[in-house]
């Protein structure tokens, strides 16, 4: 939702103040709208062909700022998919717990755990960006007028954001098309190596699933994990043991910890209380 609300608010404030400075605007012109428009995609979509440029001070300086404007935009999107991808993670290592801790390791549960759809979706993505390469080439071909192979070229420069400016959209109608084919194919792309990327973490994250869900406790780990040495374990020194074969901490955290308790624990009772504190707290406050 922010994400649509920056964006909406990018083209439209992008569109009023370059609309109102048209005439200071150099480069091949079609329609004034649809000029204004097309450039606000082309900058925030970094793909910068130069058909259409600023020519003055004004105009250049509102263009550096709606540039790292679009970049910005693009992060905030990145960043998203970046903390959809690692929530996802984390529910699946939640899951993954309470399955052992309600059903136990079983052939069945690992099953139910395994990451699924993620090849279905990279498919779908990438069945989609053929679609979009394709039209685009197709139009540039006819309705630009572009030989098979300078469309196709068009068409690569400009998903991959390079648009080195020696092909571009040139026609009232081409812009138009270049409007929304431009940041749907851009977007699409992003999200094909989005998925790629999740799809390469797959395997590491059944790993940790099948690891989780399928061992079984031996008297070997409950000696590892019994910290306290009561032939017993507590239920932080099951969440302890389990994060480090998950690898999620190192033996050298739990040292570095355990350090910090001690040297918080005043009475060496093991256990941290208000009156550790508050020795602690006397320490500190004394005159050096």
């Amino acid at each position: 939702m922010h994400v649509a609300i920056f964006l909406a608010v990018y083209m439209v404030v992008g569109t009023l103040c370059f609309y109102n400075l048209r005439p200071q605007m150099k480069g091949e012109k079609t329609n004034a709208i649809i000029d204004t428009v097309y450039f606000c995609i082309v900058t925030m979509a970094t793909v910068g062909y130069g058909d259409l440029v600023p020519d003055s001070v004004l105009t250049k300086l509102l263009a550096c700022v709606f540039a790292f404007t679009g970049l910005a935009l693009v992060g905030l999107v990145l960043s998203r998919a970046a903390d959809a991808l690692v929530k996802k993670h984390e529910d699946l290592l939640v899951k993954a717990l309470q399955m052992y801790q309600s059903c136990g390791p079983s052939e069945e549960t690992n099953k139910e755990v395994k990451i699924k759809g993620v090849r279905y979706k990279c498919l779908l993505v990438f069945m989609l960006l053929v679609v979009l390469i394709i039209t685009g080439t197709t139009f540039l071909a006819t309705v630009e007028k572009l030989d098979l192979i300078d469309a196709f070229y068009c068409v690569c420069i400009t998903i991959t954001t390079l648009g080195y400016g020696d092909q571009s959209f040139k026609t009232k109608g081409g812009r138009v098309f270049a409007v929304f084919w431009i940041l749907i194919s851009t977007i699409t792309l992003a999200q094909f190596f989005a998925y790629v990327a999740e799809l390469k973490t797959e395997s590491r994250h059944r790993e940790l699933f099948e690891r989780v869900l399928g061992r079984k406790m031996t008297e070997d780990d409950l000696e590892k994990a019994d910290v306290n040495d009561d032939s017993s374990l507590e239920t932080a020194e099951f969440i302890l043991y389990m994060l480090q074969e998950m690898g999620k901490i190192s033996k050298e955290d739990i040292s570095l910890v355990k350090e910090e308790l001690e040297r918080l624990d005043a009475d060496q009772s093991r256990t941290l209380s208000a009156s550790d504190i508050m020795v602690q707290a006397d320490r500190v406050a004394l005159p050096m």
